[in-house]
């Protein structure tokens, strides 16, 4: 990759403005904090515009500026309404570029961008489903960008086959792992101890880690009856612990869903679910085996990045950007969407593994990160993306 043009080659810093709904947690909202804090490194105006959200404390402090915007409405009128907000904050910056992160910003972004005659970049976060004409049409605004980023390879062929981009206009850019906070080496004991603690944790027992907010599609409850079929394969023994950490987000029926679930098959005292997790790399850390039981396909899948990260092997479900991540016999192991018996046979070969098969797992595993998918590596493909648009080739658009 060539070195991006620098904003000294401008005659001011180059502006650039990310739209998104808001700022809550997500891989959208990593992202974007991630790229605007480069972009304010490399000495660019970096500006972001949402509902807001929790990260916009970390975003400020990156280096970059929020405007509070009613993005995330999919209210026509609203939307119309945001089209005369963007533009007009696009003027008064000024903005150079324009860089939507979601679908309905990305319609109001468009037209506002096109007004002010400002090039404009679309991500596409994952393969959107279009059951019908509306909804189609609805994500098709992701297809609209002067450069349309596909955060997979996976979502690059759908955005081509699905929405008909041409290849001229796509460019895949992978998530990136922060691997200043996902590095084994940065992990102190006393981190993993207080965690190990708080979980409640036996000493001696594998840990099976499945890490995702608490909603089915993320695999919650196809882990559960893998873990009860591995009991069985495991002659009735019930010698591992398994954790399903994340946030419910306000599904309390899903959560007591889980725990009837554990309770019907006989799981209590060999499953945790601890809530939400403040200390991720800790919690990777406790693992020795990190599950990925996505029943639909990601598009990057971050879960599985992260643990390969940090050294630990993966189980992930044999779809959509997991098989770009995960090195089937390397790094972990893909499994059919669904398929409990499946799951609990990859997972009784995974805390089965000899100490030598651990250390190659997990040499394998961050080696293969730290050469395709860490944050320097994205952000600085973005900024490719940006000057190619900003003071090279012209819009195939």
């Amino acid at each position: 990759m060539t070195d991006p043009i620098t904003p000294s080659a401008a005659s001011r810093p180059p502006a650039i403005l990310q739209v998104l709904p808001a700022l809550v947690t997500g891989g959208v909202e990593r992202g974007t904090v991630d790229l605007a804090r480069a972009l304010a490194q490399a000495g660019w105006k970096s500006y972001v515009a949402s509902e807001g959200g929790p990260m916009v404390r970390e975003l400020e402090r990156a280096g970059a500026k929020h405007f509070t915007l009613p993005l995330s409405s999919k209210n026509p009128l609203v939307m119309r309404s945001n089209v005369a907000r963007l533009e007009a904050l696009m003027r008064e910056l000024p903005v150079d570029l324009v860089h939507a992160r979601s679908r309905a910003p990305a319609w109001s972004a468009r037209t506002a961008a096109r007004h002010c005659g400002l090039p404009f970049v679309t991500t596409f976060h994952n393969a959107y489903r279009g059951e019908n004409w509306f909804k189609r049409l609805w994500n098709s605004s992701m297809a609209k960008g002067d450069r349309v980023v596909a955060i997979s390879r996976f979502v690059a062929d759908h955005a081509h086959g699905r929405y008909g981009v041409p290849w001229t206009r796509l460019t895949t850019i992978p998530r990136g792992i922060d691997l200043g906070k996902f590095d084994p080496a940065r992990v102190s004991p006393e981190r993993i101890t207080q965690l190990s603690r708080a979980w409640r944790l036996e000493d001696g027992l594998p840990v099976i880690l499945l890490p995702g907010r608490l909603t089915r599609w993320k695999g919650q409850t196809v882990l559960l009856r893998a873990l009860a079929k591995l009991a069985k394969l495991r002659g009735g023994k019930r010698d591992f612990i398994g954790v399903v950490v994340g946030d419910h987000q306000g599904r309390e029926k899903y959560r007591d869903e889980l725990y009837a679930l554990a309770a019907q098959l006989g799981l209590e005292g060999s499953l945790r679910l601890p809530g939400d997790c403040n200390d991720m790399p800790a919690a990777l850390m406790l693992a020795d085996v990190v599950v990925s039981a996505s029943i639909e396909p990601e598009g990057f899948g971050r879960v599985a990045a992260e643990a390969l990260a940090m050294g630990r092997p993966v189980i992930a479900t044999d779809h959509g950007g997991a098989r770009e991540t995960v090195l089937q016999g390397e790094t972990g192991w893909l499994v059919k969407a669904g398929d409990a018996d499946a799951l609990a046979e990859a997972l009784n070969q995974a805390i089965s593994l000899t100490p030598e098969q651990r250390q190659s797992f997990s040499r394998t595993g961050i080696a293969h990160v730290r050469q395709n998918f860490t944050v320097d590596t994205m952000c600085a493909a973005y900024i490719k993306v940006y000057t190619d648009l900003l003071f090279g080739r012209e819009s195939d658009a």
